[in-house]
């Protein structure tokens, strides 16, 4: 981790055990901080120069789940901050010892249902699946306790008789990590994007493979390919039908990912129907449309909901390979409807996404904690 300098006042220490300093919720919580006139520094993982712009970043490397455990134990007492804002659970622990020891306050944001998510996380031993359950479940009770605990929707827990002070702040898009200029639609490429974590239950080969049965289409992929998966991809991209046409970008910063999915014309989101996406909004919907991406997607009760009418997004059975292929293919024969549904995009993004953002609340929030 790089030296630390002494001199710098430090509002907001942002402290991750887990998230890549590339992260997307990261990188506008800060956003918004900085326009909040905050100082922030964050400690988490991966590459400094992918971590949110005007923060002060230290980083380390991800190591072994043991390395982990003793992060979490450590990083809150390295802050510098007057607000510690955790992103994972298992820093809250050691977050709300500090905070105490150092009378500092404690922001605990929990935007994932993290006891639900483990069910979709190979690397969680089957024996070992209830005990890692319980420490999580335990450390997100604890999130309760903060002076102010974020979730990102409502069903996220703890719910607010278990908090504090309780606030939601959803994954909505920042305009201003998205690309500039209201994108044209009238000459829509034949190329689809994935922007997130690269996995199975998040549709990675049921999307490689609509993409291979739908001839002209291109397919970027933007993010972290799950090690369980990362043989299967690396096979399948050597197969004739797919080869130059799937693109695999890694991990990006939000503006650069963004960068690479205004070249696209659809968005795919084809999650399965696990524990924790089953009452979700991903953040990637949101911003498909803001960007004026028609939309591939699973009929996730509310993503359905949301869209429910909308011809901006074609609903396909979870695994469906030839539903989604057929999406693609019927664009390509009707490219005139596939501008329809791009300008059908920005017409719900302009309506539904109207109002003050929620990280400029918790922002206002945090920046009271701050001068007190």
């Amino acid at each position: 981790m790089p030296a630390r300098s002494v001199d710098v006042r430090v509002d907001v220490s942002i402290v991750s055990s887990g998230h890549d300093v590339a992260d997307a919720r990261l990188h506008r919580e800060v956003a918004a901080l900085h326009r909040a006139g905050l100082v922030v520094e964050v400690l988490g993982l991966g590459d400094a120069a992918a971590g949110p712009e005007g923060a002060d970043v230290r980083v380390r490397a991800r190591g072994s789940m043991a390395a982990r455990a003793l992060r979490a134990l450590r990083l809150p007492f390295a802050a510098r901050g007057r607000v510690l804002l955790t992103l994972d659970p298992d820093v809250v622990p050691a977050a709300l010892v500090a905070a105490l020891v150092r009378r500092r306050r404690l922001v605990a944001d929990v935007h994932e249902d993290y006891v639900a998510l483990l069910a979709d996380r190979a690397w969680v031993p089957g024996p070992l699946l209830r005990v890692v359950r319980l420490v999580a479940g335990w450390c997100v009770g604890l999130a309760g306790l903060a002076t102010i605990t974020v979730v990102a929707d409502e069903h996220v827990p703890p719910g607010a008789d278990r908090c504090r002070r309780r606030l939601v702040v959803r994954n909505l898009p920042d305009p201003a990590l998205l690309p500039p200029g209201r994108p044209s639609v009238d000459e829509p490429e034949l190329r689809a994007v994935y922007i997130g974590d690269v996995r199975t239950s998040r549709g990675l080969r049921t999307m490689v493979e609509a993409v291979a049965a739908a001839p002209g289409w291109q397919l970027d992929v933007v993010g972290p390919v799950a090690a369980a998966d990362a043989g299967w991809l690396a096979d399948r991209l050597t197969g004739a039908d797919v080869a130059g046409r799937v693109v695999l970008h890694g991990r990006m910063p939000p503006r650069a990912a963004w960068e690479v999915g205004a070249r696209a014309s659809v968005g795919m989101m084809l999650l399965g129907r696990t524990p924790a996406f089953e009452h979700a909004v991903p953040t990637k919907l949101y911003e498909y449309l803001a960007c004026g991406l028609a939309v591939v997607s699973t009929p996730m009760p509310r993503v359905a909901a949301l869209l429910d009418g909308s011809p901006a997004a074609v609903l396909v059975p979870e695994g469906d390979v030839d539903a989604a292929a057929a999406a693609l293919r019927a664009w390509t024969d009707r490219p005139q409807e596939l501008a329809k549904a791009r300008a059908a995009a920005l017409e719900w993004a302009d309506r539904e996404l109207r109002g003050a953002s929620p990280y400029a609340v918790l922002a206002d929030r945090i920046a009271q904690l701050a001068a007190r």
